[in-house]
């Protein structure tokens, strides 16, 4: 049965280091950016998100357990963000080791969620799919999540990202 439970001071350093390469291979993947230098600018960007780690004010980690005696199968990271007078949960970060995938932990973890951010009085969830993750489009589709909108972009010549 899948669990969620705050991540541990522990597991952080190891999920810090897997989230910026995993970031920015799927940032290179999806031409977002060239791969030199996208290990930089991923941890650049992971280190703003969390700049107090755990520790950041309206950031919350969580390991994904399939149970209690197993080891962890992923984490879930979201965030609070308010805008425009709206505040709302985005997740920044799922993922499943990929020895558990397919076996239902993200959308469990997904239902779980939901009483969380209802919890902290909020009343969305939004995300970003990378445009190749056809696989996690398709799960989030059947979660009740819809497309609010498409980034896209065109590169010229051998300028840089």
């Amino acid at each position: 049965m899948t669990s969620l439970s705050p991540m541990r001071t522990e597991v952080f350093p190891e999920y810090r280091e897997n989230a910026i390469a995993g970031y920015a291979e799927d940032c290179v993947a999806s031409h977002r950016w060239p791969s030199e230098g996208a290990i930089e600018r991923s941890r650049a960007d992971f280190d703003n998100s969390l700049p107090q780690g755990l520790a950041t004010p309206d950031n919350y980690l969580y390991e994904i357990w399939a149970s209690e005696s197993e080891p962890t199968v992923g984490v879930l990271w979201f965030a609070i963000e308010e805008k425009n007078g709206l505040r709302k949960a985005f997740v920044y970060d799922i993922e499943i080791k990929p020895e558990h995938r397919r076996q239902g932990h993200a959308r469990q973890a997904f239902v779980l969620l939901e009483p969380i951010v209802s919890a902290l009085a909020l009343n969305s969830i939004g995300l970003h799919v990378f445009s190749q993750n056809r696989a996690a489009q398709a799960l989030y589709e059947k979660l009740g999540y819809v497309v609010t909108g498409i980034n896209m972009q065109k590169r010229l010549g051998k300028t840089r990202a």
